[in-house]
């Protein structure tokens, strides 16, 4: 019996099979974590991540969080960014990057070190920012 053709065959299947297989939906992979609880940013807390920049909280869906960087520099080419009211980070003035409002895992929390919440007024003329659009 010839059977020559069953390699041919086999890769035949094989394919079909990695084209019919549904593939998984792809999305930034959480970052390791530890054993630890799930972290729990609020909306309206200041954190300083992993890269030592502040951020704002601006909300918190499921495991991922809206988040708005703060910088001490003023840029005037960007539309979107608030100044903060002396004390609210540090000594110096500060800068909130409503333009630039990113999205993370919340396990980037479980390497930062919480801040402090924004002042209410802040919070009030900011807080429309965290929801997704």
């Amino acid at each position: 019996m010839d059977t020559s053709w069953w390699p041919a065959a086999a890769a035949v299947v094989a394919v079909v099979l990695l084209v019919l297989v549904p593939r998984r939906a792809r999305r930034p992979a959480d970052p390791p974590h530890g054993p630890g609880p799930l972290p729990r940013p609020a909306a309206g807390e200041l954190w300083s991540l992993a890269d030592a920049r502040p951020c704002l909280v601006l909300g918190v869906r499921g495991h991922r969080a809206r988040i708005a960087r703060i910088t001490g520099k003023y840029d005037d080419r960007h539309a979107g960014v608030i100044p903060l009211p002396p004390g609210v980070v540090g000594s110096r003035g500060a800068f909130l990057e409503a333009d630039r409002v990113v999205e993370v895992s919340v396990w980037e929390f479980a390497r930062a070190r919480r801040l402090g919440t924004v002042d209410p007024a802040v919070w009030d003329e900011v807080k429309g920012l965290g929801s997704s659009g």
